[in-house]
């Protein structure tokens, strides 16, 4: 399916196919984006999602405020460059293309937020404050692809130094409704929190905290959640027992659960990984 769909869906488009309304393409996106969730073959998404970033782009250009299309455009850019893009200057372009369209749903729904970016933490904070449930989506899409640009950027300090802006947007997620996206804005705060020691400012019992109630949240189905508490949080407190306890559930668990199978494979891949290194890292 990953394969042919948007091979069929691209043709529609070139031979001149104007029947698609926004509700329509917006179903399409969802669609087809719960097909690459459900995916348990990595190489297939890695080798078949490049023919639906150029359709989704394809479709944002005829309709470009539609905010679903730009959230699915967003999504699938920032997932294929940090997990499938190994060359540094490509995945940066991609990262960037995801930021950019996260930035521009933002804009439509959260136009306060979004003109509040660029001002300093205060006043961007003050910002999210007047945004409810009606905002979520593209707060929360903003925050993923903002943080991913983060990721993929670095070495460039004022990309860092953006990071507290993309904290407090998780916690305003979560202030709204935490279960949103099965708990999603807890394993990132749980990432941030983790990237430093508690001796030089970091939070790593908070950060426990956040994957343990992802965890809860989504009833231990997200098999990555305990992968990353495992790398960022049993690393950062040099907790062998907890480290290798967490990846051999991952990789004993079935995968096969519909909305994380992919995200489930990539986890059982990178247990493996992380546990044969156990014994050197601690």
């Amino acid at each position: 399916m990953l394969r042919t769909v948007p091979v069929i869906l691209i043709a529609a488009f070139m031979t001149g196919c104007a029947s698609f309304v926004s509700s329509a393409t917006s179903k399409m996106a969802d669609n087809i984006t719960l097909a690459i969730l459900n995916q348990d073959d990595p190489a297939t998404v890695r080798d078949g999602a490049p023919s639906y970033l150029l359709m989704i782009d394809g479709l944002i250009e005829g309709d470009p405020d539609n905010t679903n299309l730009l959230l699915a455009g967003a999504k699938l850019y920032g997932s294929y460059s940090s997990t499938f893009v190994d060359d540094e200057a490509r995945a940066q372009r991609l990262a960037s293309k995801s930021l950019s369209y996260a930035r521009r749903a933002l804009c439509l729904e959260a136009r306060e937020v979004c003109e509040t970016t660029s001002s300093k933490l205060d006043k961007f904070e003050d910002s999210l404050v007047g945004a409810g449930k009606g905002e979520l989506a593209a707060l929360y899409g903003f925050a993923v692809a903002w943080a991913g640009w983060i990721q993929i950027n670095s070495a460039d300090w004022n990309a860092v130094a953006d990071l507290a802006k993309v904290t407090a947007l998780f916690e305003r997620c979560l202030d709204i409704d935490e279960r949103y996206d099965g708990g999603g804005a807890h394993v990132y705060l749980g990432v941030i929190k983790s990237l430093r020691p508690a001796a030089l400012g970091g939070e790593p019992e908070i950060a426990r905290a956040h994957f343990e109630r992802a965890i809860e949240i989504s009833a231990g189905h997200n098999l990555m959640v305990s992968v990353l508490m495992a790398k960022h949080y049993a690393r950062n407190v040099f907790d062998q027992e907890l480290h290798d306890s967490l990846l051999t559930s991952v990789i004993a668990a079935n995968a096969d659960y519909p909305g994380y199978v992919l995200s489930n494979s990539l986890a059982k891949r990178e247990a493996d990984q992380l546990l044969a290194e156990s014994g050197e890292f601690f």
